[in-house]
């Protein structure tokens, strides 16, 4: 099922999110959703705020045609190491829709999380893998990708997202 995505500015996104406690049948299909919503907005990562639901919980699948998906649901993830070493990537967001800027951040890191098996799993990640889950886990701890930006812009953005709102809220009424 296709679930709604929040659009900044939104306090939810704002939020630092709860452990997992329990995987249960309603995490299992939290996460397939989050998986549809993600392939059919399109994008590569999208936690579990970003739909409402303050959990430690995130999607993700960095593949491109023709290699084949790889979606990856992490619970309660958390970084273990990251790289010295910086890389810089234009990110976009799926609650920021259409609005992209250059965020610096670790090139490699890894991460340590529960699969919806129970089971403990680490990888590490390097290039758009890296990227999208750090932001990706950014989304659990009430942080924007916008928030590693210069105050103007920011405020840019944000005016940009209200005027967004606005728009939907008239086109739907």
């Amino acid at each position: 099922m296709l679930r709604p995505i929040l659009i900044h500015p939104d306090p939810r996104l704002k939020k630092v999110c709860d452990p997992v406690t329990d995987i249960t049948a309603d995490i299992a299909r939290l996460a397939q959703d989050m998986l549809d919503t993600m392939y059919d907005a399109p994008g590569v990562g999208l936690a579990a705020p970003q739909v409402g639901v303050t959990k430690r919980l995130l999607v993700m699948d960095c593949t491109k045609a023709p290699e084949p998906p790889r979606p990856m649901v992490l619970i309660n993830p958390r970084i273990t190491w990251a790289s010295d070493d910086l890389a810089r990537y234009e990110e976009g967001c799926l609650s920021i829709p259409e609005q992209y800027a250059e965020v610096q951040r670790p090139a490699r890191v890894r991460v340590a999380w529960t699969a919806l098996d129970g089971t403990g799993q680490e990888e590490e990640f390097d290039g758009l893998w890296s990227t999208c889950v750090q932001h990706e886990i950014d989304h659990l701890d009430g942080k924007l990708f916008i928030d590693y930006l210069g105050p103007l812009k920011r405020q840019m953005i944000t005016r940009k997202m209200e005027k967004l709102k606005r728009e939907r809220a008239r086109g739907q009424a």
